[in-house]
């Protein structure tokens, strides 16, 4: 088994081993964690693009070793010409989840970068950013070993990505699925990041940048305008709070599941997870069925914070979630409706020497998201905009400047026994089941935090490459958990032992004493960088 990695300095954690050292050599030369994760995120949007790409949407939450936690939401609102009347006359019934007219909302995390790095010279940050951005740069003109996972990705998903527009040319080098280990390259990419360090991150929706970009979602006959690009910014808000028998228990707020993520383990809590054996069919019974009140919550207020009918924190008081847990049937498996879908997305932990503590989140939503490759700048723009509904009475119907549902949730924590922790995941439906796993494993059980990552893991409902709404189960578990389950009215679907189908999970431990512990995931082409 993987071991913990150890630090005394800094520490990154991602599911590429390239990006974590990337953030890395940023600490090294005296950068902060937030530093760090710009230098991680700039490189991962290269080295893992079927993941993630500058053309999606980021999310921030971020400890400062002291004051108040705060959150950034780096999530781009949907084009002022997408409205449901412009869908219905093109004859659809529905937003596609490929092509152009995915390609509905401005991508959110070159702003986010932005807003983080006002924060992060605040706290007294000092790396330019022809340095954050100096490794990303040089994959993507030099090239990368092609992944496993990229190269099976790619082939899985061909058949709905080839034929839109730029993917041929982006991603099939020489016209075919490039195989594990060969010399891959964005030279197109590569420029448009040289140009974001000469104009500046703002040129990326108000400079000359924006408006080779517009004119490229033009080209390929997106609705995302030269307008929609000028009147986004990232915003700074105040993350979810869950006070927990553990500690205090952060997460992203609205539009993003942060709520749901927190309200599994303040469910789980209440219905009395702590006395049940780890691992055992009652672990993972309870947190399937918190799951589903959990989502419950989530199909009825998340959506735009703006349009959201109760107040966003409200949904984690103490009294609701006590009527849910009193729900549970700790014998029995509730019946529940259908998940919201896959999501191709990248999780990072980052911890300075200082104690700033940085949990982030970046996505195009489904593999390759929208598949569309900007012809003049290389971007694969993200297709977040297909969880809009084109019923009007819908909660997440398609509204011009809307922001649409995420699934991602950066979470963190603050501990009562002085500890600091940062972790997340990947994975549509996945992510609050496989955060919730993590979490309770290494905190409420006290398992080491690589065994809580690599320990086999469980999904209720979808997630990328997946459209079953069942209750996966990586085969390690053993035969008497999977039967219980089956017995309790689970309908159980094996994997394999390790399957990228639960996630790609990370985490990064602050000791009270300062010592950096870090978890990457057998699952991804992870690593933990620490010194």
């Amino acid at each position: 088994m993987l071991q913990a990695a150890l630090g005394t300095r800094g520490m990154v954690t991602a599911p590429h081993a390239l990006a974590a050292q990337a953030g890395l050599d940023i600490l090294r030369q005296g950068g902060n964690a937030i530093e760090a994760m710009v230098a991680a995120a700039s490189t991962i949007a290269v080295v893992y693009p079927h993941m993630n790409s500058i053309g999606g949407d980021g999310f921030w939450v971020i400890l400062p070793p002291d004051g108040e936690p705060l959150a950034i939401s780096a999530c781009g609102g949907a084009a002022a010409a997408a409205t449901i009347a412009t869908y219905r006359a093109q004859g659809m019934d529905a937003i596609p989840t490929r092509g152009p007219w995915a390609a509905n909302t401005v991508a959110g995390t070159v702003g986010g970068w932005q807003a983080a790095l006002e924060i992060a010279q605040r706290l007294g940050g000092k790396i330019p950013l022809e340095a954050l951005l100096a490794e990303a740069i040089r994959y993507a003109e030099d090239g990368i070993p092609v992944t496993p996972s990229q190269s099976l990705l790619t082939a899985k998903k061909l058949g709905e990505l080839q034929g839109q527009p730029g993917f041929e040319e982006a991603f099939l080098p020489g016209g075919a699925v490039p195989r594990p280990g060969q010399r891959f390259l964005q030279p197109r990419l590569g420029a448009t990041l040289r140009r974001l360090v000469r104009e500046g991150l703002d040129s990326f929706y108000r400079g000359p940048l924006a408006a080779d970009i517009a004119a490229d979602l033009k080209t390929i006959g997106a609705p995302v305008s030269a307008e929609d690009l000028a009147g986004y910014r990232a915003e700074v808000v105040t993350p979810l709070h869950l006070a927990h028998d553990s500690g205090d228990l952060y997460n992203m707020t609205l539009p993003t599941q942060g709520a749901v993520s927190l309200a599994i383990l303040g469910i789980a809590e209440r219905a009395g997870l702590a006395a049940v054996v780890p691992d055992s069919a009652d672990h993972v019974h309870l947190l399937v069925e918190s799951t589903k009140k959990a989502f419950q919550l989530r199909d009825q207020f998340v959506t735009d914070p703006r349009e959201c009918p109760v107040a966003p924190q409200s949904l984690l008081d103490g009294a609701r979630l006590d009527a849910l847990a009193a729900q549970i049937r700790k014998d029995h498996a509730a019946p529940w409706g259908a998940g919201r879908g896959p999501a191709d997305t990248i999780w990072m932990g980052a911890i300075d020497a200082d104690g700033l503590a940085v949990s982030f989140i970046q996505s195009i939503y489904h593999e390759y998201g929208s598949g569309c490759v900007l012809p003049r700048t290389g971007i694969n723009w993200q297709n977040r905009g297909a969880s809009f509904s084109l019923k009007p009475e819908a909660l997440l119907a398609l509204k011009p400047g809307k922001k649409p549902f995420h699934t991602l949730n950066p979470a963190a924590a603050r501990l009562k026994d002085g500890r600091v922790m940062v972790y997340g995941t990947m994975g549509g439906d996945g992510q609050p089941q496989t955060q919730a796993a993590v979490f309770t494993r290494h905190v409420v059980f006290g398992q080491p935090l690589q065994q809580a990552v690599t320990a086999p893991r469980w999904l209720l409902g979808r997630t990328w490459g997946q459209t079953s709404d069942t209750l996966k189960l990586e085969a390690r578990f053993p035969q008497d958990v999977v039967a219980t389950l089956r017995s309790r009215g689970h309908e159980v679907e094996l994997l394999q032992d390790f399957d990228e189908t639960v996630g790609h999970a990370g985490a990064v431990v602050r000791h009270p004493d300062g010592f950096l512990e870090g978890a990457t995931d057998p699952r991804s082409n992870g690593g933990v960088a620490a010194y």
